[in-house]
């Protein structure tokens, strides 16, 4: 008998995205790209002032202008409810959420105060500078460690705190060998993408449909948002995404202007286009991180953690916008990281400042909380006089353990870390980076005079955020298959992995396989992509609709085969007997044929090939890692120049390496910019003073070094058959911690970074205090 033929595994394999085809050709259908007939301009009018009273805003000059069609302030739209919240709701942050347009305040420079509409976006750019604003200037609130001062109406800057822990914190404390004690703060900055914000909505009367097209990460809720905002169904919406120049978590998310595009196709019966320009992103668009930390550890005589009790102040800006409290939220419920912690406290203030609105940004609350606890870490060890690797080693959580309940709960879940080695992954980077023959390497270079050093720290990410994802897959009677999802892509690779996950389970090559995401249109619900949740809820989904539909195809098969279904296989999209490479065989494209509507074979069977279905986890998974950073410093400018980076990651199961490399690699740079370059500063009146890229520094590719990358798999999840945790926000996570030991090592001063990001200035400034 002649050998079966198999089918070649695909996840686990590197194969080549699917998505660069278009995007390598020129083919890119991003936001600035749709255009319909007729269509409208949108100009911002945003206010100049931090913080004021509106005391009137003339939009009659701009009104006069040709060409101009419509101009709004807040009484045009007051009808609007303000935006709600996605995650994290606390009902005392309902009172400060942002209006489509302001309404008696401005907040922060950048806050919509009106709108313009003309025939091209110049002309409507001219015109909005002449709506005549006058404003009131109010004093402002730039601290969120400092004095709270009053919202509105008697409202206080500091709407809710979040409390944390578990355990008897001062009883630890009073029984402890030592304590140590740090105040640290993390700076503010926010994610960059290439593509800035845009929005194109569009109204179809005679269907009574509203469509906005340029959306990206969460369609689905947004569609049900803007449909409860304007009081239509939600079948009456659509949101459409297209190419999306990068997300990181800013992106996506419901904004003002989007709302405003849509009104303003429905009131004008145009299409109405917005595209932010890059002064707008670094004003309008969400920050992120700004934190202040005051966190104390009490230790035993071996340098063993007996509690951690922190207290932090979160830098939320002008208003709670749709993330709520998630951001300090998972700071707080995150910070224990993979240590074993008896004891817990943490008391996070959400404050309101006149700032840009903060949200997430990638490994938000992981970014400052590892900073915060592993900055803590190396401290213990200073106090101790133990070696900070092996204060590590004492406090890690063992293998042995897990799964650990942690007692607390963030993004409405219980914190149960589901799988991990920590121990023999920080054994990995050790050996990646020869951590022993590079000790010796610094000393020698030391002792030449260089300032150079060594850090490392290591988390614990979450990933995999449920409850649901849903997936239908289709096969064409030309034997195409179509995967249907609630997903979105922002360009980490979501078609690429969706269709490998499904090809592989179906048994079908993974080029055959079209992934739709982010319509709306196709599939009734979804929860798109954040918290790294994708390839885990799509992802299992997509298995399961694959094994489905393959047991249909199978089945299908047998009759029309005569042969028994267990006896048969799909390989490279034919169903073959599983025995032998001999004898008959079908296509895909046959058995859609036999299934089509109207087919002869067909008889009371449900027409069409096609398989549904819906994964379900309330429970995130948590994938971990360590970062290893090397670095010198340049004695007569401060300069900060990272040699040598390496992250070790542990994913459970790598469904396409090159994917997962990719987004650690991409990452790491953006953690380097929040640890050594970007910071969004404001002066005295609230003026920001970062929005350009001459302001806003960003790291370029001669900052950031070459990355290197181990991909583990020693703890798949048990949460999901395939054992999959997510990988997008690993490669941030700890960049900070790892760069600020590094930085202490080659200055020889333990505790001396107690703040990102680090400037020259700032080395400049601790080489002189030493003389």
């Amino acid at each position: 008998m002649s050998e079966a033929k198999t089918q070649q595994k695909l996840v686990g394999r590197s194969v080549a995205r699917k998505e660069d085809g278009p995007l390598l050709r020129g083919q890119g259908r991003f936001a600035a790209d749709v255009n319909f007939p007729n269509q409208l301009h949108m100009r911002v009018v945003r206010s100049t002032y931090a913080h004021g009273k509106i005391l009137s805003v003339d939009l009659a000059p701009a009104l006069a202008i040709p060409g101009v069609h419509a101009a709004w302030a807040f009484a045009d739209v007051a009808d609007i409810p303000p935006i709600d919240f996605r995650l994290t709701k606390l009902e005392q942050l309902a009172a400060y959420r942002q209006t489509i347009l302001a309404k008696d305040r401005v907040r922060y420079v950048g806050d919509p105060v009106a709108v313009v509409f003309a025939d091209d976006p110049y002309l409507a750019e001219d015109a909005a500078e002449h709506v005549v604003v006058e404003i009131e200037e109010l004093p402002v609130v730039l601290h969120a460690d400092g004095e709270t001062g009053e919202f509105r109406d008697g409202l206080s800057t500091e709407p809710a705190i979040i409390r944390k822990g578990y355990g008897n914190v001062d009883a630890a404390f009073d029984n402890a060998y030592a304590t140590v004690s740090l105040s640290l703060s993390i700076g503010r900055h926010s994610g960059v993408p290439m593509e800035t914000r845009g929005a194109i909505g569009r109204y179809i009367a005679v269907t009574d449909m509203l469509e906005m097209y340029g959306a990206a990460k969460v369609p689905h809720w947004n569609r049900d948002q803007i449909a409860k905002m304007f009081g239509r169904p939600p079948a009456s919406v659509n949101l459409f995404e297209g190419h999306v120049g990068g997300g990181f978590g800013v992106r996506g998310e419901l904004y003002p202007e989007d709302v405003l595009v849509c009104l303003a196709a429905m009131r004008l019966g145009r299409p109405v286009k917005w595209i932010e320009d890059r002064r707008e992103h670094l004003i309008s668009t969400n920050h992120s991180r700004q934190q202040t930390h005051r966190i104390r550890a009490a230790i035993d005589r071996d340098g063993r953690i007996l509690a951690i009790d922190d207290e932090f102040f979160h830098d939320q800006g002008g208003y709670m916008r749709t993330h709520a409290a998630t951001v300090p939220d998972l700071a707080a419920a995150m910070l224990p990281g993979p240590y074993r912690v008896p004891a817990y406290r943490a008391i996070g203030h959400i404050r309101l400042t006149n700032k840009t609105p903060g949200g997430t940004y990638r490994a938000p609350g992981r970014y400052e909380s590892t900073f915060v606890r592993e900055r803590l870490l190396d401290a213990i060890a200073a106090e101790t006089g133990v070696d900070g690797i092996e204060i590590r080693r004492r406090n890690l959580i063992d293998k042995s353990e897990m799964p650990v309940t942690r007692a607390l709960e963030t993004l409405g879940t219980d914190i149960v870390l589901d799988s991990g080695d920590y121990v023999r992954l920080l054994d990995k980077a050790l050996n990646g980076v020869s951590w022993t023959e590079l000790q010796a390497q610094l000393k020698q270079r030391r002792q030449a005079g260089e300032l150079v050093g060594a850090g490392v720290a290591m988390f614990v990410e979450k990933s995999g955020l449920g409850p649901f994802d849903d997936v239908r897959i289709t096969v064409s009677t030309k034997g195409l298959v179509e995967v249907v999802t609630g997903a979105a892509s922002v360009g980490q690779g979501v078609e690429t992995v969706i269709a490998q996950i499904c090809a592989d389970t179906l048994g079908v090559g993974y080029d055959i396989v079209n992934v739709i995401h982010g319509q709306t249109d196709r599939i009734g619900r979804g929860l798109g992509a954040f918290a790294s949740r994708v390839t885990v809820m799509t992802g299992e989904a997509a298995r399961l609709a694959a094994t489905k539909l393959r047991d249909k195809v199978l089945a299908t098969a047998a009759e029309l085969m005569q042969l028994p279904a267990d006896g048969l296989d799909i390989v490279d999209g034919e169903i073959v007997r599983s025995d032998s490479s001999a004898g008959p065989s079908m296509s895909l494209a046959e058995i859609a044929t036999a299934l089509a509507p109207g087919a002869k074979f067909l008889g009371e069977r449900e027409p069409g090939l096609f398989a549904e279905a819906s994964f379900e986890s309330h429970h995130m998974t948590y994938p971990y890692g360590v970062h290893v950073a090397v670095v010198r410093l340049a004695r007569d400018t401060g300069a900060i120049d990272i040699e040598r980076y390496l992250v070790a990651y542990d994913v459970g199961k790598a469904v396409n390496p090159m994917l997962v490399e990719g987004q650690i690699v991409g990452g790491v740079a953006q953690g380097i910019g929040g640890a050594l370059y970007e910071d969004f500063t404001y002066d005295d009146r609230g003026e920001p003073l970062s929005v350009t890229f001459a302001d806003y520094l960003m790291p370029t590719a001669r900052e950031v070094p070459h990355v290197d990358v181990i991909i583990s798999e020693d703890a798949p999840s048990p949460l999901n058959p395939m054992g999959l945790k997510g990988a997008g926000e690993g490669g941030t996570n700890a960049v900070g911690a790892a760069v600020a030991a590094a930085i202490d090592d080659a200055l020889g001063q333990p505790g001396a970074i107690t703040q990102l990001p680090v400037s020259p200035q700032m080395i400049k400034a601790i080489l002189k205090s030493r003389g």
